[in-house]
């Protein structure tokens, strides 16, 4: 009889991709300025019942699944370990802002001097996040 060979998975499942979609999502709002203009200042909103600013999505990545400011606490389960230094870098320019901040209104944030530099790094991180789902599906 011919010897079975056990295959282990290439890569460990997330321990709660729903929660990812929610990370995702979240950076997706941050690295899209045209939806920002449109739904978070215009109040133009895809669908009825929806709602969407950047306090949500802030309350998303740092204190509903605290992806952010440590991402490495998440890995296994909402991240990849190759994902672990475009979430940091995402932090390192949202986090001082949202300390300067606070509570000020989104179109502040908006327009303030480093908030490209929040969807420069939201964009990269995106990427890599949509990027490793395409490779572990």
């Amino acid at each position: 009889m011919e010897a079975v060979e056990i295959v282990e998975p290439a890569v460990t499942p997330l321990r709660y991709p729903e929660m990812r979609a929610e990370v995702i999502d979240a950076v997706t709002s941050l690295a899209d300025p045209d939806y920002q203009q449109k739904v978070w200042i215009r109040r133009e909103y895809p669908q009825p019942g929806f709602y969407d600013d950047l306090t949500t999505n802030i309350n998303i990545l740092f204190d509903d699944i605290c992806v952010l400011p440590d991402p490495q606490t998440r890995v296994g389960i909402v991240l990849h370990p190759n994902e672990v230094d475009v979430m940091k870098a995402l932090s390192d320019v949202l986090e001082p802002l949202v300390d300067e901040l606070g509570d000020a209104s989104d179109a502040q944030y908006l327009n303030h001097p480093q908030w490209a530099r929040v969807v420069a790094a939201a964009r990269h991180a995106r990427q890599t996040l949509i990027q490793s789902d395409a490779a572990k599906s």
